[in-house]
């Protein structure tokens, strides 16, 4: 009795082998796991007031405060405090196209083409930041919205400035 021939057959060539071998022995990249730490934390904290100069849960948040807070939390990373100083980080711009989940997004929203206001991406165009007092303190919002998309100025990777063995806490 012979064989039939599967009806679905995958051919590897040796560029597909090799191509294999090498992600096989690459390191695990990290990023994931700390901005799944980062960003579950934040998403827990829908709802907390907004407050200017805020950094704790009790108090509320502004928009650099809430960031910071959940830098220094998850990861133990001292962020600046305000978005000016923020956006100086010494982290890998990005462009918007190459966002990742805890990539930083900074805005101009008040007209002066300087930064003003920063929030952390979630993926899917989605990202989560303390807004304002008026509009429910930490949400989530999308960068496809008008408003936000006429206000983005640009995105870096801080947690590419984290330590790859660094512990991820979690509340």
């Amino acid at each position: 009795m012979q064989a039939k021939p599967a009806k679905h057959t995958v051919v590897f060539d040796e560029t597909d082998a090799a191509a294999m071998v090498d992600f096989a022995t690459e390191k695990p990249y990290e990023l994931p796991q700390l901005a799944d730490s980062i960003l579950s934390h934040g998403l827990a904290l829908v709802g907390t007031r907004y407050r200017y100069g805020g950094s704790t849960v009790k108090s509320g948040f502004d928009c650099s405060g809430f960031i910071g807070y959940l830098f220094q939390e998850e990861l133990g990373m001292q962020l600046p405090r305000s978005t000016r100083e923020m956006i100086n980080i010494d982290a890998p711009l990005v462009e918007r196209e190459e966002l990742e989940p805890g990539d930083l997004l900074f805005f101009s929203t008040n007209g002066r083409g300087r930064v003003s206001h920063a929030g952390i991406y979630l993926g899917d165009d989605q990202f989560i930041h303390s807004s304002s007092s008026r509009s429910g303190g930490v949400r989530v919002d999308s960068l496809e919205d008008r408003y936000w998309n006429r206000t983005f100025i640009e995105a870096k990777r801080a947690l590419a400035l984290a330590s790859a063995d660094q512990p991820v806490r979690h509340p």
